[in-house]
């Protein structure tokens, strides 16, 4: 025994790519891992939340879409006369030519019939009324 060389400490060390992490170094990892995974719940919660917010505004969509469809076949079918009023009103809904052009039509009428007002001269009630009044 006496010609055996001991083992060194050096001997037993392993290189710095190969030693295994600290515990502290491992706590740190699972900490960032709790962490993430936290957020990531969170936002999967937030994106559930926001599917079924957004299927349940399609169902109602397509409930309202199911009842308009209704609606016009109904009215296809059965068709209701426009009453008098509206039928001889210029620019109603159902009377013929563009809408459009019936508003400017209508318009072009009122501006003349203002420029024609304006050119009417003040009757004597009209004119007193138009001045200002002294002070008493």
């Amino acid at each position: 025994m006496a010609g055996r060389e001991r083992d060194s400490t050096q001997d037993w060390l392993l290189p710095e790519e190969m030693t295994p992490p600290s515990l502290g170094e491992l706590e740190g990892r699972i900490d960032e891992a709790l962490a993430t995974a936290r957020a990531s719940e969170a936002a999967v919660m937030t994106v559930g939340a926001a599917a079924l917010d957004a299927a349940e505004q399609a169902r109602r969509a397509a409930d309202l879409a199911e009842r308009a469809a209704s609606s016009a076949a109904n009215a296809q079918r059965h068709p209701r006369p426009a009453p008098a009023s509206q039928a001889e009103a210029p620019g109603a809904a159902g009377s013929s030519g563009d809408s459009l052009s019936d508003f400017s039509e209508r318009a072009d009428q009122l501006m003349e019939r203002l420029r024609q007002l304006q050119r009417v001269p003040l009757g004597p009630a009209s004119s007193a009324a138009a001045r200002p009044r002294s002070p008493r």
